[in-house]
């Protein structure tokens, strides 16, 4: 059991990288063009670096120009060759570590390469970070008094040709430092487990009589946590299971819709809430700031940025600039080069930035998941800020949800429909889609202006969903825990055609 003299220890050793922070908040340009020359450097007897010339390259303006930007179907021959024991092809040192990741439902899965350093200062450091962001802002934190349960994939490693692959958790897990794992539970045997269902039994086990400080884990699949655990209590919230319950680190979705749930859960107003930003490709941004909807984009990472504003997006053909050219409350496609081998990678989300002076950012979605059947351009920060008013004007809460499209078939105009799962349903289902539709229009306007006179697009259709629905589909598929996330919005009718039959009495 760790002791307060530890934690003052802990807390005084994580605040100390607060001077390292506040060099790159500084020189955030110069910190950044190092970086990319130093990535150049140390991979141009590679493969990839030979091709491109790295050798050749003396600015951004040459980085820009001699290298393509990339999705992973462009890169995945490399990655195949990598995972079948080829080295040096995109990184000079060995890379024998792959996160597998899908992102969403897609049966088809992304191998995404983690090398030694990116391990270590990436994803190590974040989570290092994360916490002195934390202590620094609150020096009276009793976090390392307790132990912090995290909630990760449910995938344990797999070996291939003397590589390894899995979720990235596992990988982390597997990897994991002494300090990361002095103060954490479940113990490592049941975080790497592969069955969810018993994974959770194991978990609810294992830390039901801890002093539980601290929550780490996807916010949907922390809610189903923290409601088995009341069931199995039979407690009315969670405080009264674990007292000293300070902090939550959440990411992956957007939190907006959970919040309401996990403040009646935690029902304490000193709890503190804290979003990260971390994917397969590395981790980019941490809150840093209590009771902030934005994060800091952390810039000494290995990680090189550059932005495509997304009314000009066109996939790999697109032309992104450089940290230093951002604007404000623009919707950016995010495009990375890593200390793992990614080079002016695609990542597939999109992100806002609130101020440049830091860099801080709100995601605000996938440049693949919004629906644009009809030139509406609705993206998911639109869906969910209007979901929120919604729920608020009519006292409902949302479990899970997703959108899709109603083509227009002869004379009839098409429609967007909602499938959504409610912890709590609204009195009146069609005042709930108003209020929604009214929101979308105001919000938004090119979907006000498919909306006008019904023209493009009809009212929205919206279907209440039966308990449990959306985590019966995401079992079926094999999707359940960890980084899986249920779609929120498609140009394609796939994923809602199956829903509805699943819904069918």
């Amino acid at each position: 059991m760790p002791f307060p003299i530890v934690n003052s220890i802990l807390s005084w050793f994580l605040k100390k990288r607060k001077h390292q922070v506040e060099l790159f908040l500084k020189y955030p340009t110069e910190v950044q063009s190092e970086l990319l020359f130093k990535l150049l450097k140390t991979a141009k007897h590679t493969e990839f670096g030979r091709q491109n010339n790295f050798d050749k390259i003396t600015s951004y303006q040459d980085f820009s120009n001699q290298i393509p930007i990339q999705q992973y179907e462009s890169i995945e021959p490399l990655i195949e060759r990598t995972r079948k024991g080829e080295q040096n092809l995109f990184w000079p040192s060995p890379i024998k570590w792959f996160a597998k990741s899908s992102g969403t439902t897609n049966a088809k899965s992304k191998f995404i390469p983690v090398s030694d350093q990116s391990l270590k200062d990436c994803h190590f450091e974040a989570g290092k970070d994360m916490l002195c962001m934390y202590f620094n802002n609150n020096p009276d934190a009793q976090l390392f008094t307790g132990k912090s349960l995290r909630l990760g994939g449910s995938s344990a490693v797999y070996e291939e040709n003397k590589t390894f692959f899995g979720d990235l958790s596992a990988i982390i897990i597997e990897n994991m430092p002494f300090w990361a794992d002095f103060s954490s539970a479940p113990k490592q045997e049941t975080a790497l487990m592969g069955e969810w269902e018993s994974k959770m039994d194991a978990i609810i086990n294992e830390t039901i009589d801890e002093n539980i400080t601290g929550l780490a884990g996807v916010p949907s699949w922390m809610l189903v946590l923290l409601n088995r655990v009341l069931e199995r209590t039979g407690k009315s919230n969670i405080l009264e299971v674990w007292p000293n319950l300070e902090v939550y680190f959440h990411g992956g979705v957007n939190f907006t819709p959970y919040k309401e749930q996990f403040q009646k859960l935690i029902p304490s107003k000193t709890f503190k809430y804290y979003e990260i930003y971390n994917a397969s490709e590395g981790f980019f941004a941490i809150q840093d700031r209590n009771d902030s909807d934005e994060m800091l984009l952390m810039l000494d990472y290995g990680i090189f940025y550059e932005f495509i504003p997304m009314d000009s997006f066109n996939g790999e053909a697109s032309e992104a600039i450089p940290l230093s050219k951002v604007q404000k409350n623009i919707n950016y496609a995010m495009v990375i080069t890593t200390n793992g081998g990614l080079w002016r990678y695609l990542i597939g989300d999109t992100v806002k930035f609130t101020s440049t002076a830091p860099y801080r950012i709100k995601i605000t979605g996938r440049t693949k998941h919004f629906i644009n059947v009809f030139g509406e351009e609705l993206i998911i920060e639109n869906a969910e800020d209007a979901l929120q008013v919604a729920c608020k004007k009519t006292n409902s809460e949302i479990t899970d949800y997703t959108v899709a499209p109603i083509f227009m078939a002869e004379e009839k105009s098409g429609a967007h429909e909602w499938m959504i799962e409610f912890r709590k349903a609204p009195d009146s289902l069609q005042e709930f889609t108003y209020i929604l539709d009214t929101h979308l229009k105001s919000i938004n306007s090119d979907y006000e202006a498919k909306r006008y006179h019904n023209m493009t697009l009809d009212m929205p259709k919206t279907h209440c969903a039966k308990q449990g629905l959306f985590y019966d589909w995401m079992k079926g598929k094999g999707k359940l825990g960890g980084q899986n996330k249920v779609p929120r919005l498609s140009n394609s009718r796939q994923w809602l055609d199956e829903l509805l039959r699943l819904n069918t009495p």
